[in-house]
């Protein structure tokens, strides 16, 4: 199902997979996907100096790499974030959303803000039909790495869902640009 809606401090970035990433992106003008923590992973809920670095650094990413679109999974944290910068920047993002109602448990304040980037994205993506179950999160996961050619990933090198999607994406030979928020 498709829902259209209207419409450097770059540190200890690191290439986990293939050589000449930036020439290539800048010549194919490849399309994006990002990756990453949720808030209580990296610095809180709040506006913290942690959370400006990564923001900083997905900037930074976006204008290095000038995609021609991007895609967000939408949870909060890393995804929002890019999905904000991405309209700064007047790049089109997907919103990849892993089922209706990903929003429905969080507080007001961030369903009001998840609704707003909806209304922004080029593409509301709902990849799940049904209500909530986490292997659809993974399925969201995969959707966003099969349907890009670089995955964005602020990863701390731990497991769960972030590590889950990166795997994925070296299983099928994705360009992977990592940024480590510890190094941030």
């Amino acid at each position: 199902m498709v829902l259209v809606g209207s419409a450097g401090l770059l540190l200890n970035a690191l290439l986990l997979c293939s050589f000449g990433w930036q020439e290539k992106a800048l010549k194919e003008r490849v399309i994006v996907a990002f990756t990453g923590h949720r808030p209580n992973k990296i610095g809180g809920y709040s506006d913290n100096p942690i959370q400006q670095k990564i923001r900083r650094a997905i900037k930074d990413t976006l204008i290095k790499l000038q995609p021609e679109k991007a895609i967000s999974g939408m949870a909060l944290g890393v995804d929002q974030w890019a999905a904000e910068i991405c309209v700064e920047l007047k790049i089109p993002f997907i919103a990849a959303v892993p089922f209706l109602g990903q929003e429905k448990i969080w507080p007001a304040a961030s369903q009001q803000k998840f609704r707003e980037l909806l209304k922004k994205a080029d593409t509301v993506q709902i990849v799940c039909d049904g209500e909530y179950a986490a292997w659809k999160l993974q399925k969201r996961n995969e959707w966003m790495v099969d349907h890009c050619g670089t995955l964005i990933a602020i990863w701390d090198g731990t497991r769960g869902g972030t590590g889950n999607c990166v795997e994925y994406a070296k299983s099928i030979g994705r360009d992977i640009y990592r940024i480590n928020p510890n190094d941030t």
